[in-house]
């Protein structure tokens, strides 16, 4: 996600022309939104962190779901 951060940077510098960053070649500008593109693409699916990631959200939701359930049941009922 950094690399996202960092390209945008200089997208937003190169086209304001500040400093040195406004003289870069556009490659320069462009290599870190490759970077992410490569990243997001390849690597973090043969890692299995995108699947790892949909897990925990759903054991996040089971959680919620048992806690939820719990304080239900401590709670005493009204007829």
């Amino acid at each position: 996600m950094w690399m996202l951060w960092v390209g945008l940077v200089l997208l937003v510098l190169k086209l304001l022309d500040v400093g040195p960053i406004g003289t870069l070649s556009w490659w320069w500008v462009v290599l870190p939104f490759v970077g992410a593109l490569i990243w997001f693409e390849l690597f973090e699916r043969r890692l299995g962190l995108d699947k790892k990631k949909a897990f925990d959200e759903l054991d996040r939701a089971k959680q919620d779901r048992i806690k939820k359930a719990m304080e239900q049941a401590k709670r005493p009922r009204r007829h």
